[in-house]
């Protein structure tokens, strides 16, 4: 009497090929992360430059401006509380460019050549790169945070939640906004252009220099249109108001989900870069 057997596949062999393919695409990535962490840290003038500068700004600019925000336009603010949340995201803005000009000279010394002709993906490449600029940007945001007992803030744990969590959005962002610039530069002293010409007005009108409430009909448009403003607002709140509304008229959760929308979609516009296929020099 004949037995008919059948061929039942192994179950193991998906959760396999599942694992093996979150291997392919997080191996690379964190090689990657880890490399933008020790290159920047081994740079000691890189990291107090980026840190100084925006403190110097902040105090001299306060000191500067005094109480010219006090009233109903400022909040009764003295500026140099006001301007503290803008001296921060100009932090989080510098490390996110200068982390992602390294991308330009990865290109010049031929690394990113090798990691483009290598077995990982062009999405790996992205998360790696990325994700090291957000991590520096966001880690200079904190360092710069812990001045906000100098100027008077007390923050309870949800709002330092509020806070922690606008500074990585408002790093991605930023991190993926310079890698989708840089990738198809070739020179840094055209990147530094762009930069000039776009990425420091995109702070400007953040509401990070002067108020939403005071500006004119056209810069206020441009002040509402602008994404950054929304990630300024909330950590604005977190700092200062607690969990009242933004001065947008939103919510913080709404306004933190606004900034998280720009996040995905500067991410997904890098991943979208990198996927074109160009001739890269040798």
């Amino acid at each position: 009497m004949s037995t008919i057997t059948t061929a039942v596949p192994h179950p193991q062999r998906a959760p396999l090929r599942s694992f093996s393919a979150y291997a392919d695409l997080l191996l690379p990535a964190f090689s990657l992360w880890l490399r933008e962490i020790i290159r920047f840290y081994r740079m000691r003038s890189r990291v107090v430059g980026v840190i100084i500068s925006p403190v110097l700004f902040w105090l001299v600019l306060g000191s500067g401006f005094g109480s010219s925000l006090r009233g109903p336009a400022g909040g009764g603010q003295h500026y140099l509380e006001y301007f503290f949340p803008g001296a921060l995201i100009m932090i989080v803005l510098f490390t996110s460019i200068f982390a992602m000009m390294s991308l330009i000279e990865d290109r010049r010394e031929g690394f990113l050549l090798s990691v483009l002709v290598s077995p990982a993906s062009r999405s790996a490449i992205v998360l790696g790169k990325v994700l090291g600029g957000a991590t520096l940007a966001f880690l200079q945001g904190l360092i710069f945070l812990v001045f906000a007992p100098v100027i008077g803030v007390r923050m309870g744990l949800a709002q330092v939640g509020i806070s922690v969590l606008a500074i990585f959005l408002i790093a991605f962002a930023l991190t993926a906004l310079g890698f989708t610039i840089a990738w198809r530069l070739d020179s840094t002293q055209a990147f530094h252009a762009i930069i000039n010409l776009f990425l420091i007005p995109l702070w400007l009108l953040s509401g990070a220099l002067f108020p939403l409430s005071g500006a004119s009909g056209w810069i206020r448009a441009l002040m509402l249109a602008n994404p950054l403003t929304y990630g300024v607002e909330a950590l604005r709140a977190a700092l200062f108001k607690s969990s009242e509304a933004t001065s947008t008229g939103l919510s913080v959760p709404l306004s933190l989900g606004i900034l998280a929308a720009f996040s995905v979609l500067m991410f997904a516009a890098a991943l979208l870069m990198a996927s074109r296929r160009r001739t890269l020099p040798a």
